[in-house]
């Protein structure tokens, strides 16, 4: 690992895992789900980058920040702590690490809800990204792409430059992305100086900037003022800067990766960890009794203290349709 700067991994654990419910909840995201060996991803998350960096950055909210806590105390490690009243997207979030980051300090953003595997590849990469990082550049790490998958954005490229970034496609789009072979997963991490992604916040987004920066030097032990939170434009790190940036490369990068967000990226990985199926490859998640399917294939059922989902292993994506329903109609379903 090169160390010319200190190095910072920032860590987001926003969002709820909408299409993990019912065993993603409010009160218990995915990323704290212990479905791993006891342990989770959030867990996971923390030791994978333990030994690369010298310092971390929590960026949480009030709903999980004490999940986050229990977590962190386990490692005993310090790490500074940020709390978000409200959400406001990846922009504002970035911001307020880069902000509580010295100005030439490397940070590797991370999102918290992710399975990464094959470590000396996933160690070369970080390395290629700190080099990159060094010379000015703002990284992200696309991931070889294993099949035509609906659920990711993609990143168009060419060496290590990054030609366009693309929405999450239909399946005849994202089969025509393989077929071309010069596309990759848009895997949601960064690696850059704090001062470069500041500068090009700053030139692209300038109300981004200046109110993350006005919250951030108001907030008190880490945790943001609301009200100028709430003033803060909403808007992911992608198209505020990302998009538009010239200083974009890209880190082409062949480690094992799923951000496990849905139920048939779930499967596939317990399917991989020797989770049971049966002959026709119907599955079990939450209990134990005896479950027999009749006449389905590749049907999953989810089984919670108070809710029951049965899904069709390739319908995994309309799950977030169903919890935006239950906000409605039975939100406490959700808690």
């Amino acid at each position: 690992m090169i160390k010319e700067n200190k190095i910072v991994h920032v860590i987001l654990t926003g969002g709820v895992g909408s299409r993990l419910w019912p065993l993603s909840r409010k009160s218990q995201p995915k990323q704290y789900l212990e479905l791993f060996e006891g342990k989770s991803l959030f867990e996971l998350t923390v030791a994978r980058n333990k030994d690369i960096t010298d310092k971390v950055i929590v960026v949480g909210n009030v709903d999980n920040c004490h999940l986050s806590k229990k977590v962190m105390d386990k490692f005993q490690t310090p790490y500074v702590n940020i709390v978000e009243t409200t959400p406001r997207n990846t922009a504002a979030a970035i911001a307020f690490a880069a902000f509580s980051a010295d100005p030439d300090d490397i940070l590797i953003i991370t999102p918290s809800d992710h399975i990464i595997d094959d470590m000396d590849k996933y160690n070369e990469a970080i390395n290629q990204a700190v080099e990159k990082a060094n010379d000015g550049f703002i990284v992200t790490f696309g991931i070889v792409p294993t099949k035509p998958e609906t659920g990711f954005g993609y990143i168009e490229y060419k060496g290590e430059n990054v030609l366009s970034f693309r929405e999450k496609p239909n399946l005849e789009t994202a089969k025509n992305f393989i077929a071309k072979k010069n596309f990759l997963w848009n895997s949601g991490m960064f690696c850059f100086k704090a001062s470069v992604l500041l500068e090009e916040l700053k030139e692209f987004q300038p109300k981004v900037y200046k109110k993350s920066k006005k919250a951030w030097e108001n907030s008190t032990d880490g945790t943001l003022d609301l009200d100028l939170s709430l003033d803060i434009p909403s808007i992911s790190i992608d198209y505020a800067v990302m998009e538009r940036s010239k200083k974009i490369k890209v880190v082409p990068s062949q480690f094992v990766w799923s951000d496990l967000g849905s139920f048939e990226s779930v499967y596939d990985f317990l399917v991989a960890k020797g989770h049971e199926v049966d002959t026709n490859g119907n599955m079990t998640i939450g209990t134990q009794n005896y479950t027999a399917f009749i006449g389905m294939k590749n049907t999953i059922l989810i089984a919670t203290d108070n809710a029951n989902l049965v899904l069709q292993k390739e319908c995994s994506q309309d799950v977030k349709d169903l919890y935006n329903e239950l906000e409605i109609a039975n939100p406490n379903l959700l808690n």
